[in-house]
């Protein structure tokens, strides 16, 4: 287990600092935005497909074409964002960043079990969706995806 010295200075958070966790509701917005823009994007690149098969899903076993496209710009959106930014453009503009539980750098590990396998569980079974409303009972304010992928998320601003 890694210790860090008081003054040491890791992701622009300062060790000595109190985090302040973000709460439900504003990751709860920051997610809506996300969705939007995922939408936006998918409506862009998904409108060839209306021109192709007359228009009708074009299935791949259990799958679409449209749907697996959908899916991989899903995570790949708050994967790549996630690891590149700290943020997605919701998070972003509500002031958010994830972090690692030891404010250093997140790892490609941390991230495909947090936006990857997290995700998945609750976009799987839509039910498990309900699961989000964790972030509001734990006391640094993680949904299952922070604990499985040991993070946390936190105000920058």
């Amino acid at each position: 287990m890694e210790t860090f010295n008081d003054s040491e200075v890791i992701v622009g958070v300062n060790a000595t600092e109190e985090r302040r966790y973000a709460g439900f509701w504003i990751q709860f917005w920051a997610y809506i935005v996300d969705v939007i823009v995922i939408g936006s994007i998918n409506a862009f690149l998904l409108s060839p497909f209306k021109f192709v098969n007359e228009g009708f899903p074009i299935h791949l076993g259990y799958w679409t074409a449209n749907g697996i496209v959908a899916a991989i710009v899903f995570y790949l959106y708050f994967l790549l964002m996630t690891k590149y930014f700290g943020q997605t453009l919701g998070k972003m503009i509500f002031g958010l960043k994830v972090i690692n539980e030891l404010d250093g750098e997140l790892t490609w590990n941390d991230l495909f079990f947090r936006e990857v396998v997290g995700r998945f569980i609750y976009n799987v079974i839509g039910i498990m969706k309900v699961l989000y409303i964790v972030v509001a009972f734990t006391k640094e304010k993680q949904g299952i995806h922070d604990i499985v992928g040991r993070t946390r998320v936190i105000h920058v601003n």
